[in-house]
């Protein structure tokens, strides 16, 4: 599904990108354009980063 129409960045490229190490807003918009222009994407992408961390072992400290 297309997460960022104005530069056609889909939630699987998203997800790429966090599983690479990818873990901010900014840094997403760096390695894929998406939030860059209208900004309507940006919650969509807080979203996937939310899921991310959730979805992700917890540390031992």
């Amino acid at each position: 599904m297309y997460i960022c129409v104005c530069k056609a960045v889909t939630d699987r490229q998203v997800e790429q990108a966090l599983n690479e190490g990818v873990c901010s807003r900014k840094q997403i918009m760096q390695c894929t354009g998406a939030g860059g222009v209208c900004g309507k994407c940006t919650a969509s992408i807080k979203a996937l980063i939310d899921e991310n961390l959730r979805n992700q072992p917890a540390q031992a400290a």
